[in-house]
């Protein structure tokens, strides 16, 4: 594929890939201001998408420049399930685009690709969260056929919480 004056292509991520998914994760927490949340490494990153039982996927995008072939952006998926439907769902759990690359498709391209791979896997919805601060990003979904539910809302319990929660009484 291309964009403008540059070749991009996408990619399913490899075991090799998990320091560039590090340094993508590690940017896009940057670009979302939550640096302090941030526990991955490329070895837990490894372990997690690659290891014995993997627990989510990656697709990479990747530009051609005069320096090479140099990764710019990713999106991290699983799989989740809809007792509604009867069907598997895909969960994007993270698209990110270098802000040198924004604009030029990739982000669009990786939706695109997910939404096939839904699509190809029997899966009856594709769904995601998005930070109701990130205006250009919320703007961007809306443009890409994507519903924003304003009456649901994510519930989290993490740490210690978590701990208590399922530890018996």
């Amino acid at each position: 594929m291309s964009s403008s004056s540059h070749t991009f292509a996408l990619r399913a991520a490899t075991a090799a890939d998990s320091t560039a998914l590090f340094n993508l994760i590690s940017a896009l927490a940057e670009y979302e201001k939550l640096t302090h949340l941030v526990e991955a490494t490329p070895q837990k990153i490894e372990q997690a998408l690659f290891g014995p039982r993997p627990l989510a996927e990656a697709v990479l995008v990747e530009v051609a420049t005069d320096a090479g072939v140099q990764p710019v952006g990713f999106a991290l998926f699983f799989h989740n399930f809809s007792t509604f439907l009867a069907k598997p769902g895909l969960y994007l759990e993270d698209l990110y685009v270098d802000p040198a690359w924004r604009g030029h498709g990739l982000g669009k391209a990786l939706l695109r690709h997910l939404a096939a791979l839904a699509v190809e896997r029997g899966c009856g919805r594709f769904e995601w969260s998005v930070l109701d601060w990130n205006t250009p990003s919320i703007e961007f979904y809306k443009a890409m056929g994507a519903d924003v539910m304003p009456d649901w809302r994510i519930c989290r319990v993490t740490g210690e919480a978590l701990t208590r929660l399922g530890s018996p009484e």
